[in-house]
């Protein structure tokens, strides 16, 4: 699920508020050169470092994990124990 939210210096409830009540669980943060843009930033950093939040910072790094996720759907999860007797256990199934 997707959710727009108050950027920090729009006003509270904002995104680190809800980064701290666990409401996030990956951050995409890319950064202007305006001075508000970079205080928010570091705000968001200092959030999602505080409370362990997976971020990108870089619109290639975004892609990638964009990517990444809508493979999610196509992958298969196997027990390294299983590999490695070779019965193969899907764990997806």
């Amino acid at each position: 699920m997707t959710q727009i939210v108050n950027k920090v210096r729009e006003g509270r409830p904002h995104i680190v508020d809800a980064i701290k009540n666990g409401e996030i669980a990956i951050v995409i943060n890319t950064v202007g050169s305006q001075a508000e843009s970079i205080a928010d930033s570091h705000s968001i950093r200092a959030g999602v470092l505080q409370c362990k939040v997976f971020t990108q910072t870089t619109l290639a790094g975004a892609e990638a994990l964009v990517e990444g996720v809508k493979s999610f759907d196509h992958c298969e999860v196997y027990t390294l124990q299983g590999l490695h007797e070779g019965s193969g256990e899907n764990l997806a199934e």
